[in-house]
């Protein structure tokens, strides 16, 4: 028995020497062949495997006969690769065997045979001898009838039938100690967890690895040993932390107590749910891959988004509103601006060359009105420039105003220095002798 994933079936598998198997549910049955070399003679032993769930119990019927108990082992697997289940899973498994026996209604005188048989090898059992042939040291025949009694805590809860407590997959020791920083005091303090356990029921104690293979042999010959009475000289082993191997009778109080020699943070009285904590469960996150749209689409979305959003013009801002007319006359200047506009020339052309365009063109203007007494004729005179039209013909043009200002000065300058040097150059007529 034991929970779902603890390798009951792995580990019957290779006792039976199996590779390939079949994982079923509710009730399976294997088997694994028993030689006697003695004898020459073989047979085999049936192994069933319940289901580590409990609503597959009452299938023990099948396995487990009221004619068959007897003859009957109860092995108990528990999974080291999760150690905070390991004692509550014994003791589960170990209530469903009870209720089960008792659903058997075994004869009374039967059952306590059965007890007094078991209580009897517990106290009979002899450390396997030193010997070459390793043959158990043999009592003096005054103390083969005296037998030790049983401690407080042994054999409490007596079943009647033998029991092997398998730990399973020790190979997980290694990732516990990397992983949830395991350290030798919690793997001490688990073993005599386990070990106060087994006292109760009589039940022995192996650490087994399938995967390294380890201790598969001793589980072996121990099973056969306890079920046809095969000869078994294999010692105990609790040096190796991996390997753990505690015979039904060698354990007592006094031995587990060594362990309690190198605890430092944890006490022994202290609960096995408070120091082996289920570590918290880490849940898997699966990042969403976020996948990059094809090129063409983002510029469509892109170009959407800018349609919906209103124009914005460079420079300063364009009054779109409707001025109402003044009452200041510019159709002169308008009409100006107009004819300096179509007079203008490309680029490339220097700025006096522009000036001279201008003036022509309000020469020629100027020539074409009436007199002084006609509208737009005023009182100029062909040669007179307005401000108003030199200021309204560059802003139009691409010269500022005191572009134009210097230019008028240079050109008046050029001007009265003409004037001034004909005026030296004239000759004097009058008063001058022929």
């Amino acid at each position: 028995m034991g929970e779902v994933g603890s390798g009951k079936t792995t580990l019957v598998a290779k006792l039976q020497g199996v590779e390939e198997y079949m994982k079923g549910r509710g009730l399976e049955y294997l088997y694994f062949s028993v030689h006697d070399d003695d004898i020459d003679d073989q047979t085999r032993c049936n192994a069933w495997v319940l289901d580590g769930d409990l609503y597959h119990k009452g299938l023990q019927g099948v396995a487990v006969p009221v004619d068959a108990i007897s003859n009957t082992l109860l092995l108990l697997t528990v999974d080291m690769s999760r150690p905070w289940n390991a004692l509550d899973s014994l003791q589960k498994w170990a209530a469903v065997a009870r209720e089960h026996i008792d659903k058997l209604r075994v004869p009374p005188e039967t059952l306590r045979e059965l007890e007094h048989r078991l209580v009897k090898q517990f106290q009979e059992y002899t450390e396997p001898g030193s010997g070459e042939d390793g043959t158990p040291q043999r009592r003096a025949e005054d103390e083969e009838s005296v037998l030790l009694p049983l401690g407080d805590n042994t054999l409490t809860h007596n079943l009647g039938i033998p029991m092997v407590v398998v730990c399973t997959k020790c190979d997980a020791i290694s990732t516990l100690e990397k992983e949830h920083d395991y350290r030798d005091e919690h793997l001490d303090f688990i073993q005599s967890h386990i070990r106060h356990f087994c006292l109760q029921y009589g039940a022995s104690l192996v650490y087994t690895s399938v995967k390294e293979m380890k201790n598969l042999d001793v589980l072996y010959k121990y099973l056969v040993h306890r079920l046809y009475g095969f000869p078994f000289h294999c010692p105990a082993q609790v040096v190796e932390r991996d390997a753990v191997f505690i015979p039904s009778g060698w354990d007592n109080e006094k031995k587990i107590a060594i362990l309690h020699e190198n605890f430092q943070t944890v006490k022994a009285d202290d609960g096995f749910e408070d120091v082996i904590v289920k570590p918290p469960v880490r849940k898997i996150v699966h990042e969403k891959e976020i996948q990059a749209e094809d090129d063409q689409v983002f510029l469509v979305k892109l170009q959407s988004l800018l349609a919906k959003q209103p124009a914005v013009t460079a420079g300063r801002p364009v009054d779109t509103t409707t001025r109402p007319p003044t009452g200041s006359p510019r159709t002169s200047n308008r009409s100006a601006a107009a004819n300096v506009a179509n007079a203008m020339p490309q680029s490339g052309q220097t700025s006096e060359g522009v000036l001279a365009n201008f003036f022509n063109s309000l020469l020629t203007k100027k020539a074409g009105t009436g007199g002084p007494g006609t509208p737009g004729g005023g009182n100029n005179t062909p040669g007179t420039v307005r401000k108003s039209d030199i200021l309204n013909i560059t802003h139009g043009s691409k010269l500022g105003l005191s572009d134009v200002q210097a230019e008028l000065d240079r050109i008046s300058n050029r001007e009265t220095d003409s004037d001034l040097s004909n005026a030296n150059e004239t000759p004097a007529t009058d008063g001058q002798d022929t």
